[in-house]
Formats: C-alpha cells, structure tokens, sequence
C-alpha cells in the first residue's frame, strides 16, 4: 500500500518543499532572482522588522484584515439569517448576492475604480452634490484605506454568507421552537443558540478568510496600488514591491516568511478554539 501512495506522496512533497527551500536560500542572502548572491544570515529579518515601511504595512494588513474578517462576516450572517426567512424571490435573490464572489477581481475593482477613482465618478459627485467638497476616495490617504477595506467586505460576504448558510441549514429547529416555548425572544436564541451552534463553522470560517486577506494581493494592488503614499500598502504588497521593482529579493521573502509565521500562529490559535467548541 505505502509502495502504491510513495510516488504521489514524493511529488507533492517535492512540489511544494522545493520552492520553501529555495525562499529559505533567498532569504538569507543578498542576491536577486536570477543571482544567489552572497550570504547575509538574518540580516535581511533585521533590516526588515526595523524599516519604518514594515511596520506601516503590518498596521495596514492588521486593519484590513480584521475589517475583513469580521466585516464580511457580519455581513454574511445577517445576509444568511435574512435568507432564512420568507422573502420574495429569495433564489434570485441570493443569485445576485453571490455576484461579488464570482465576478473576476479585475472586473470588480475595475467597476469600483470607475465608482470613487476620480472627481466626476458617481460617488464623489454625489458627495460633492450634497455638499462635502470634492471627496478623493483614493488620493486621500484615510479614504483610500476605508475603500479599500470597503472594498474587500463587498468582495468576501458571499463567502461567509455560505458558510454561514451552511452551518444554520444543519441546527435542528425544533431548538428554536423549545425555546420559544420556554419564552426565549429571538434575541436570546440568536445568542444562546445560533452562535454556539455554528461556532465550529465561524472559526473554520475566520481562519480561511484570515490568510485570504493577508495574502491578498489583487483587491488592494488593482484598485489603488498600495498608495497614495503606502498608506494602503500590505506586507503582501511590499513583498512583491521588494522582488519585483527594487529587485531585493532577500529582504522580499523574509518578509513572506514572516507572514507566514504570524498565519500559522493565528490559525493554531483559532483550531484550537475549534476542538474547545463541544456542540453535542
């Protein structure tokens, strides 16, 4: 049996430990993409977690992600109750509600960029209209970060709103009618029931869009490029800034090792969580 599985098991192995070894390599030295270059040892860490740009782009990563987070899923479990319920055209409904997880990320920060992204966009001559001045969602640094994290909540909530969806189709509803009769509002049972009930499946949750939103690259870099002036640069963003336009390859990847770091951390503590949830 081993001898059967051996094959597939080396590929994958092979697969993905070589390039982990390779960015290992890259990281400490000083070379490029194309040249190793010579051995630096941690330097590149050093350099890295002192630059005044890393840690402007870890604040951002933080607030994006959990905006992120808890935005999209607050959105989704509000959205998952509402289709719980009886409304009209409800599957055409939850067809559209869908769109911002299906349309390709290009075509939605495209639509987005012609919504806010100048002066006489329908957004900002809204605000001008109503008299707020001219509005600069993605010039002023503030209003771009808040777009940004806008932006990545109406491209997520599908998401949570199905595992969401999901987690409720499976709760027994005679709970709900016990309690009702024991006189539990629906403020109660949403608390006391709901979310211990579906616990399981928001951690799950939590954890899938946490390392989503730290490694993502297109929602930011497509809409505004991690400007004006890095206020929305992520670690992601300045990694590949790093490799790809100063050619530092070292000081990039010991930045996507740190990233990986602090995913592997968040994500163990959010499993644990996981196994502490009893729903019997």
């Amino acid at each position: 049996m081993i001898l059967l599985v051996a094959p597939a098991i080396i590929l994958v192995v092979l697969i993905n430990a070589y390039p982990l070894v390779v960015a290992a390599s890259q990281s400490i030295h000083n070379g490029t993409l194309i040249v190793t270059g010579d051995f630096v040892g941690l330097s590149n860490y050093a350099d890295v977690v002192t630059s005044p740009r890393f840690w402007s782009a870890a604040r951002f990563t933080l607030i994006f992600t959990v905006v992120g987070v808890f935005g999209s899923w607050l959105a989704g479990m509000g959205l998952a109750l509402l289709l719980r319920t009886k409304i009209p055209a409800r599957g055409l409904f939850k067809i559209l509600l869908m769109l911002p997880w299906v349309v390709p990320i290009v075509v939605s920060s495209t639509a987005w960029n012609w919504l806010v992204g100048t002066p006489d966009s329908p957004l900002p001559a809204l605000a001008s209209q109503l008299g707020f001045g001219e509005v600069h969602f993605l010039a002023d640094p503030t209003l771009a970060a808040i777009t940004v994290c806008v932006f990545k909540v109406w491209v997520s909530f599908p998401f949570m709103m199905l595992m969401t969806s999901a987690a409720l189709a499976a709760v027994d509803t005679g709970v709900y009618e016990a309690a009702g009769i024991d006189g539990a509002g629906r403020w109660q049972q949403f608390v006391h029931i709901t979310l211990p009930l579906i616990s399981r499946s928001t951690y799950i949750s939590w954890i899938l869009m946490t390392i989503f939103c730290v490694n993502d690259f297109p929602t930011i870099y497509l809409l505004t490029g991690g400007g004006p002036v890095d206020a929305t640069s992520s670690l992601v963003v300045l990694a590949y800034r790093s490799v790809f336009q100063d050619l530092l390859t070292g000081p990039g990847v010991a930045i996507a090792f740190l990233m990986t770091l602090v995913l592997v951390i968040i994500s163990t503590t959010l499993y644990r969580q996981i196994k502490k949830v009893d729903i019997a």
